[in-house]
């Protein structure tokens, strides 16, 4: 199944702080998600947005609204992805 991917203004912003080189693997996990959610792709439990993405020391916090569209909040460093 194909997914549309959309990101909040926040996680434009994520990207834009992050070193290009990051961003740009980033950016390839996010394609790669679109396609029938592969990936390192975990469901958090007690914790919104309801899912993470794993693309090396960065998590991509997203949701999947109605059958066909993934929105993305948050693009952060793992260490500060889950406080």
């Amino acid at each position: 199944m194909l997914y549309v991917v959309g990101l909040k203004p926040r996680a434009i912003k994520d990207l834009a702080s992050i070193p290009k080189q990051d961003a740009s693997r980033i950016a390839d996990a996010l394609e790669r998600l679109a396609d029938n959610l592969c990936g390192d792709v975990k469901r958090l439990s007690n914790f919104t947005p309801e899912y993470r993405l794993r693309v090396g020391s960065y998590r991509v916090l997203f949701e999947i609204c109605g059958n066909q569209e993934i929105v993305v909040y948050r693009v952060i460093h793992r260490r500060e992805a889950y406080r």
